[in-house]
């Protein structure tokens, strides 16, 4: 009888570690989802030629009654980062996740450059399983955020990946450490 009373709290102790450990790699998965996604609309936009303009109505009339147009930086039009958020989350089967060998924390890395060239960063495991669920997180966050990944990425902006997905979206709960950038 003895055992079993103190067995329970060990039973209740390991199943609560394993809750939040589970908890903290989903965390993990969501925000390094959403740094992966901030990481692969920079690069694309980035390849949109800077002369490229689409032209965008207003209610606004001249002092003639004809309606003004403005132009925009295609790069930067709804239209086009739509398009961009609808297929963007491919890339996630270019990612593995790498593992913090002090704090067990998880990240996501391109492990294949823009060239397609595999690199084999240490402490990182490159899986379908791994890239099948990142893509699934992007897919959601990507749907979730729509208006915020819109409103971000309409206009040029700094430190993109902290405002989003750190202070906007509060996927990150710690500032970003890691350097995702292109290989």
């Amino acid at each position: 009888m003895r055992f079993v009373r103190t067995a329970v709290p060990v039973i209740l102790m390991v199943s609560l570690c394993l809750d939040s450990c589970g908890a903290r790699r989903s965390a993990d998965l969501f925000c390094g989802a959403c740094r992966a996604l901030v990481d692969e609309l920079d690069w694309e936009i980035s390849r949109v030629d800077p002369t490229k303009v689409i032209e965008t109505g207003s209610y606004f009339l001249d002092e003639d009654g004809n309606p003004v147009a403005t132009t925009i930086p295609y790069a930067r039009s709804e239209l086009f980062l739509i398009e961009l958020l609808e297929g963007v989350c491919g890339h996630m089967k270019e990612y593995g996740e790498y593992t913090d060998p002090d704090t067990h924390r998880h990240s996501y890395v391109r492990v294949l450059t823009r060239d397609g060239v595999r690199t084999d960063p240490p402490h990182t495991q490159f899986t379908e399983d791994i890239t099948s669920r990142l893509k699934q997180a992007c897919e959601k966050l990507a749907e979730e955020y729509e208006e915020e990944f819109l409103e971000f990425f309409s206009h040029e902006s700094s430190n993109v990946k902290d405002r989003l997905c750190s202070k906007r979206t509060d996927l990150c709960d710690h500032p970003l450490h890691t350097h995702h950038d292109e290989l």
